[in-house]
C-alpha cells in the first residue's frame, strides 16, 4: 500500500544517509521500524494481560513499605 506521511527535516535526512548507508530503501527501513514498534506494544500488551490479575498497591502504601525495609 501506498502512503503520505510528514517527517521532521532532521529524521528524514538521517533516514535518506541510513537508507544510502544501508543499501535499503527507506520504505523498507520505516516499514521495519513501525513492524518492530507494533510487535514491542503487542508484547507489553500481553504482559498486561498476564499480570491483570495480580494485587496492586497504592503510591503511598508502596513508599511506607519501602521505608519500613529501609530502602528509603
Amino acid at each position: 500500500m501506498r502512503t503520505t506521511i510528514t517527517l521532521n527535516d532532521n529524521i528524514y535526512k538521517a533516514l535518506r544517509i541510513r537508507a544510502a548507508e544501508s543499501g535499503e530503501t527507506m520504505s523498507t527501513l520505516v516499514e521495519d521500524a513501525l513492524k518492530e514498534q507494533v510487535l514491542e506494544d503487542l508484547d507489553d500488551l500481553q504482559v498486561v494481560k498476564e499480570r491483570e490479575n495480580e494485587t496492586t498497591l497504592d503510591f503511598g502504601t508502596f513508599v511506607k513499605e519501602l521505608k519500613a525495609d529501609g530502602l528509603l
